[in-house]
């Protein structure tokens, strides 16, 4: 994510069009990123992207450079993903359905060489069998670079809850692992 000027952020708080497209031209692939990385879902996540910047230019003149821009728009992301998954699982169960397509990418994906595009379905499907929680942890940790504090203050948990989130994904990824392993094996 591109580093936005204070000014650039106070104009677009006090409602200045062009200021806020500057914010949003910044910004919005790293959100776009994290939605699907959340929801594995192209759909989901542009829905995310579209919620979380309604919710960015509503709340911007409320923001007060407590902590960094990027941290307080991925607490946003990451919320508004969250919560998608989780009214997503919701209308899942009480549809009766067991199955959903977790593999839809956009047009422009479809020209990316093949190793990336399997490593990016490898990691879709290892992250969809973590909860939303743990998938939050291990994506702002593995594949974003966070440390545990800013971790702790995206998400607004306790650093130890972080830790626990992430052991608990870890080990869910290993069995998992350790599983497809035995499958191979027989």
């Amino acid at each position: 994510m591109e580093d936005i000027s204070k000014n650039i952020i106070d104009r677009a708080g006090r409602g200045d069009a062009q200021a806020f497209e500057m914010m949003y031209k910044a910004t919005s692939d790293f959100i776009y990123t994290i939605a699907l990385r959340i929801t594995n879902n192209h759909d989901n996540a542009e829905d995310v992207t579209q919620e979380v910047f309604i919710k960015v230019y509503k709340n911007l003149k409320k923001f007060r450079f407590h902590s960094s821009l990027k941290t307080w728009i991925y607490r946003i992301a990451l919320n508004t993903a969250i919560n998608a998954c989780r009214k997503e699982s919701k209308k899942i169960e009480r549809m009766g359905e067991n199955t959903i397509d977790m593999n839809q990418y956009p047009a422009q994906e479809k020209k990316i060489d093949k190793n990336k595009k399997a490593n990016e379905k490898r990691i879709a499907s290892l992250l969809k069998i973590l909860n939303p929680d743990q998938r939050a942890c291990i994506v702002l940790r593995e594949i974003e670079g966070l440390n545990y504090k800013e971790i702790s203050e995206v998400l607004k948990v306790n650093i130890n809850t972080v830790r626990s989130r992430l052991k608990r994904a870890r080990e869910a990824l290993l069995a998992y692992n350790k599983g497809k392993e035995r499958e191979n094996e027989m």
